[in-house]
């Protein structure tokens, strides 16, 4: 079969001119099972990539349409430049093809009235429109239907400082979720205003970068004592093992890690790891990159489900699945990988809270 350019495919092309959720969910569907053909054909890095290219047409034609229905319903046109912001797996472009929401809004200027009437309607109306689409809302409701997601940019700028400054979990958590931030429609300047509020709180912020060292290191154990994989033992996926949690997030934290240490401003893992590699003061990280990609392949070749054309997975590798013994091999070099750098990290750890005592 002959192979076309992504970004020539009609299918592609027509979500950004879908005319209401409904038509907008089913053109998504019809890119969805293209892509699923295309699995495990093409390098994971572009796989994953051409996914987020559709999330992201997807997110800017739900802009779009919450515009028009604004209109409609007599809210007129938006009262002043915003941004619509992503964050998670959306924000690193990782999104599998089930992810949930995870966004947010930036608004131009100092709150008034007006922008507050208009911009609660908007976020909640493209929440819905994004859930109507096929996008489940977050469980942890970083949405930009929620006030703490949903702020001008001086209203940022101030709930940044006071998370920084407060170096408790849950404002370094928060923190955390806000580091993967990334631009996809609206007002470019806006985001990139935020962004330079943000890496700037972390410059020669040794306490912070410990802080978010503190919340880094803390990880379920995946290996026994003698480097076995430990698999689920009781419930609905005993026997399989929880890849998400496992392997993929805790590389993507150690990376983040070094990011913020070296006021790297990428939000993806793999070009982190680039931005990292060019400093070239650290060994491992080739072994990162290879670990993080077959965390990745792992991560979207999870069973799922479907329904009225849209996906569902638990992110756990079946139990069947891990009876292949290349799967099992690449799994435990990649655990045994990531119990290395904790280790290491945990020592960073010790030695910084030393210094700051």
């Amino acid at each position: 079969m002959e192979r076309t350019e992504w970004n020539e495919d009609e299918r592609l092309l027509s979500i950004t001119t879908a005319g209401s959720p409904q038509e907008l969910r089913g053109r998504r569907a019809a890119c969805q099972q293209a892509l699923l053909e295309q699995l495990n054909v093409i390098p994971i890095e572009e796989w994953v990539s051409r996914v987020n290219a559709m999330h992201d047409m997807v997110a800017a034609a739900a802009v779009n349409i919450c515009e028009a229905q604004m209109k409609e319903a007599g809210y007129g046109p938006p009262p002043c430049a915003y941004s619509f912001i992503v964050f998670g797996s959306a924000g690193r472009e990782e999104s599998t093809l089930w992810s949930d929401q995870d966004n947010g809004l930036i608004v131009e200027g100092e709150p008034d009235d007006l922008k507050r009437t208009y911009f609660t309607a908007f976020g909640e109306l493209l929440s819905d429109v994004l859930e109507a689409a096929g996008y489940e809302k977050c469980d942890g409701r970083v949405m930009c239907s929620e006030p703490l997601w949903r702020k001008t940019l001086p209203e940022w700028k101030e709930q940044l400082s006071s998370w920084m400054s407060q170096m408790e979990w849950e404002p370094v958590r928060y923190l955390i979720i806000a580091s993967d931030m990334r631009h996809v429609a609206g007002s470019a300047e806006l985001s990139a205003e935020w962004r330079e509020a943000f890496h700037a709180g972390f410059a020669d912020n040794e306490k912070l970068t410990t802080a978010v060292l503190r919340n880094t290191v803390r990880h379920k154990a995946t290996l026994n004592l003698l480097g076995q994989v430990l698999t689920e033992r009781f419930g609905d996926y005993a026997g399989g093992f929880d890849i998400k949690y496992g392997v993929y997030i805790p590389l993507v934290n150690i990376v983040r890690h070094l990011a913020l240490l070296h006021a790297v401003q990428d939000s993806s893992t793999l070009k982190r790891i680039e931005r990292l590699s060019d400093l070239d003061k650290y060994e491992h990280l080739e072994e990162i990159r290879a670990a993080f990609l077959t965390a990745l392949r792992m991560r979207v070749n999870t069973p799922y489900t479907e329904q009225d054309g849209l996906l569902s997975s638990s992110d756990y590798i079946s139990e069947n699945d891990l009876k292949n013994k290349q799967l099992m091999s690449e799994l435990r070099e990649s655990l045994l990988l990531v119990r290395r750098l904790h280790r290491a990290l945990q020592r960073q750890l010790r030695s910084a809270e030393r210094r700051q005592s």
